[in-house]
């Protein structure tokens, strides 16, 4: 069976499309058959970078190894079963299809609560949570004091995280390795960024996930998406010298990659 990776976060501008985009990247060039897909039906930040890729892959007449990507199928109202959800159905069939075709299939899930996204998680092999180093975006896992050095309590989306794993257990399933990955993470040690370090290992050993560090904020990934490129890509397009903030972002790759322990992953780029 395919390994199911999915990349969720309740909100916006944490960076799922491009941490998905390079994960699934990564994948295909380490020679592993990956399919991809986008839950966010309205803004399809990662389907626009997939159809980028393709894009400039045909103009330049490149061969870049890619994900497969997939739009979800429409729903037959006569094909569902009595009381089944539509957004259920769309996707049970999407993994079903691509299961036998991929070693992996990834799922960018909305900024957003939906239904879609609830259902992903519960499907979740590897679950990456990307997020931005500030308490802003902690408050998606857990709410704390105004100091924020102690925890008050799990947030709505760790909460639909557990009720996901409780799913996978009644089911018989492999735990999710839940992955929280801390981006745009400043290069000086500041006190903001001591208390995330703390708050995010007291909050891990308490619901239960690892954290790994993610991508600084470079503007190379703005320069990349237009054209549907990942860090992996620059030297085929004709890049011979990689500047200084890209090998160091290569590198955030390599050690995000090696993070994941994804099964029968060898990372060597």
């Amino acid at each position: 069976m395919a390994h199911i990776i999915v990349v969720g976060n309740e909100k916006g501008g944490a960076g799922k499309s491009t941490v998905s985009m390079h994960v699934a990247t990564a994948l295909a060039r380490l020679g592993h058959r990956v399919s991809a897909l986008d839950l966010d039906l309205r803004q399809k930040t990662m389907g626009r970078y997939a159809e980028n890729r393709a894009n400039f892959c045909r103009k330049s007449g490149l061969d870049l190894p890619s994900a497969q990507y997939h739009d979800l199928p429409e729903a037959d109202a006569s094909a569902l079963k009595p009381g089944e959800n539509a957004f259920d159905h769309r996707l049970s069939t999407a993994i079903a299809g691509l299961e036998a075709e991929s070693d992996f299939i990834l799922i960018d899930c909305p900024g957003s609560h939906t239904r879609l996204s609830q259902v992903a998680h519960s499907l979740a092999d590897t679950l990456i949570t990307p997020l931005n180093d500030s308490f802003v975006d902690f408050d998606l896992l857990a709410r704390t004091d105004s100091r924020g050095e102690k925890i008050l309590g799990p947030s709505v989306y760790s909460e639909m995280v557990w009720n996901a794993r409780q799913l996978r257990a009644q089911a018989g399933l492999k735990p999710i390795d839940w992955v929280v990955i801390r981006n745009r993470v400043g290069a000086q040690r500041m006190v903001n960024k001591e208390k995330m370090e703390r708050a995010l290992d007291t909050l891990s050993r308490r619901i239960g996930f690892r954290v790994a560090s993610g991508f600084s904020e470079r503007v190379i990934f703005r320069e990349l998406f237009p054209r549907g490129l990942t860090l992996l890509d620059l030297k085929d397009i004709g890049v011979k010298q990689l500047n200084i903030s890209n090998i160091a972002a290569r590198q955030e790759l390599r050690d995000m990659m090696k993070a994941l322990n994804l099964p029968g992953v060898d990372v060597s780029f």
